[in-house]
């Protein structure tokens, strides 16, 4: 095992590497897991309380989801919708990311880019290995009617499969795909040019300094809130997936029609309902995701 090393991943230094981190699946499963099961799930319910109830405040939203829970309402699809799809994608992210960052600096490119690419590679390679089915049922979980036979989120699926099929339980992968193509290549991007700021800022512009742990989590802090740009692209995903049922509202919709319908319904200021509980779960997510998982994937030797 490598030694511990004594600072932060410089984002400049040369980058070597003699073949393909199969660690990195076992690591982004890891990190993801940690990061739904800790601050991650209530930012995510909050969210998408808002999205699909753009009438609500977000004081509103939370007393809602206490109300259907208590504390225990705000980690609503831990189980198994957000266990399952944080080990899969957070392995799919980690390994996809690492490896496109990994060539694209060897082609030369700068931190910066080579962030938007690997952030951009694994953000879609997720969206559809693994995320469709499971924001899909997520989603179902905080959306659902309380019926009178209080349907579980299994039947809703089941439902839902028997009636449309396998596209479905699908419904709005592609605006998920959108959304993780540019939320990691925001987060990843971002981060790295946040860092590379903040170490030229501190130290001189020709310092060979290594960036601290506080700069490489405040650069990922940076890096999680500006990637929130993309907001009105979760509200439009919320909404396909929503099992909320709205007089007026289209059975069928696309990222169009959806588009459509929340500008009619809430203006434009419906495109960024949940939008604050977005930026603290983009901060959490890029903390655990790159700066963690750079400390790690040095210590271990996966970069």
């Amino acid at each position: 095992m490598a030694p511990l090393p004594s600072g932060p991943i410089d984002p400049n230094a040369p980058v070597q590497r003699k073949s393909v981190s199969w660690n990195n699946l076992l690591l982004g499963a890891t990190l993801n897991l940690f990061e739904v099961s800790t601050l991650g799930q209530p930012f995510e319910v909050l969210k998408t309380q808002m999205a699909a109830n753009r009438g609500q405040s977000m004081a509103t939203a939370a007393k809602a989801v206490w109300q259907r829970g208590g504390p225990l309402g705000f980690f609503q699809g831990l189980i198994p919708w957000a266990w399952i799809e944080a080990s899969t994608k957070g392995a799919v992210l980690l390994f996809t990311a690492s490896e496109f960052e990994y060539r694209s600096r060897e082609a030369g490119a700068s931190p910066f880019v080579a962030g938007l690419v690997g952030g951009m590679t694994g953000g879609i390679a997720q969206a559809y290995s693994t995320m469709g089915f499971c924001t899909f049922m997520k989603t179902v979980e905080v959306t659902r009617h309380k019926s009178a036979a209080k349907e579980s989120t299994f039947k809703v699926a089941s439902d839902i499969f028997k009636r449309e099929g396998f596209r479905g339980i699908n419904k709005g992968v592609n605006a998920v795909a959108v959304r993780q193509c540019t939320n990691w290549a925001s987060r990843f991007g971002f981060a790295r040019w946040a860092q590379d700021t903040i170490v030229r800022v501190r130290y001189g512009e020709d310092s060979k300094m290594k960036p601290t742990a506080v700069d490489r989590v405040l650069s990922s802090m940076v890096g999680g809130a500006l990637s929130c740009w993309n907001q009105p692209i979760e509200v439009i995903r919320v909404e396909l997936q929503s099992q909320i049922k709205t007089p007026g509202r289209p059975e069928k919709m696309d990222i169009a029609s959806a588009a459509k319908w929340i500008y009619k319904n809430s203006g434009a200021k419906g495109f960024y309902k949940g939008v604050v509980p977005r930026i603290g779960l983009g901060m959490w997510q890029t903390v655990c995701m790159v700066t963690i998982g750079d400390s790690l994937r040095e210590y271990f030797g996966t970069n």
